[in-house]
């Protein structure tokens, strides 16, 4: 009997610290923020749905994370797939260099990029100094700079999460296609990619995740003219002080990060059983 309960009551502590310290506050700021009934955040709720400039704030913000996570899945898992296969005196020493970004902090990854994308920046310099343009181009404030950042953001996410899945797959499995006659390259699609798609599925849904609810990136490299969800709710609640809104917005990233998980966990499926 005692050690039925044992793993409950372990996991009863942690449980509660969740549902205090992040569910109850989180579920106050959708339907209960300050001196706001719910059915207000409702309305706002619906306007933001119809209204055309909220739509377009909507759908850059889904847009940009899809295309974020596309990237960095695209790049993450052939690269965890380098460094699983990597023989064992180099795996880790790369897995180090590959995940190194995750120890600096946001901020300081993002004015990299100002120092990079600015019209004086080492990227424009080089351009002028290669000949390709006359005049360094404006590349800070632009969708290629918000993509640029929030990628190498979570990048190194994506690399670890898919390495996690890349690693549990049985490398003579590789052996065994191959001594089949299979190619490299088909080994890796037919064999590794299907058995490690769950983690990659988890990887997807952790970037999209970050990708939609990031603050900092998007405020310093998109500027005004580039708003999205995370810049709209941050406005509200601390410039204006609107807490319909602020609500109305962060239930809209709530329901696409749900939404967008919901997907992923079903093309996951689909993928193990195929």
């Amino acid at each position: 009997m005692r050690s039925r309960f044992t793993p409950v009551l372990l996991l009863l502590p942690g449980l509660a610290f969740l549902l205090i310290g992040f569910l109850v506050p989180s579920l106050a700021m959708l339907f209960a923020p300050p001196g706001t009934d719910t059915a207000d955040i409702f309305v706002r709720l619906g306007q933001m749905v119809t209204d055309p400039y909220d739509l377009a704030i909507i759908g850059r913000t889904l847009v940009y994370g899809l295309v974020v996570t596309a990237i960095s899945v695209g790049l993450g898992f052939p690269i965890a797939y380098m460094l699983a296969r990597t023989p064992s005196r180099w795996s880790g020493i790369l897995l180090a260099l590959a995940i190194f970004p995750l120890l600096l902090s946001n901020v300081v990854r993002t004015f990299g990029w100002l120092v990079v994308l600015g019209s004086n920046g080492a990227l424009g310099q080089l351009l002028v100094g290669l000949g390709i343009v006359d005049e360094a181009p404006q590349l800070l404030y632009t969708p290629l700079a918000i993509v640029l950042g929030m990628t190498q953001l979570f990048l190194p996410l994506a690399i670890v999460t898919c390495y996690s899945a890349v690693s549990q797959v049985d490398p003579g499995l590789d052996d065994a296609a191959r001594g089949l006659g299979a190619s490299r390259t088909r080994t890796f699609w037919d064999v590794v990619f299907p058995l490690s798609l769950p983690g990659v599925v988890v990887a997807a849904t952790l970037v999209f995740a970050g990708a939609i609810t990031a603050y900092t990136t998007p405020y310093l490299l998109g500027g005004s003219g580039n708003r999205l969800l995370a810049t709209q709710l941050y406005s509200y609640s601390t410039a204006t002080l609107d807490w319909p809104s602020a609500s109305a917005t962060a239930l809209i990233m709530t329901v696409l990060v749900f939404l967008v998980s919901g997907i992923s966990s079903l093309v996951g499926r689909k993928g193990a059983t195929s």
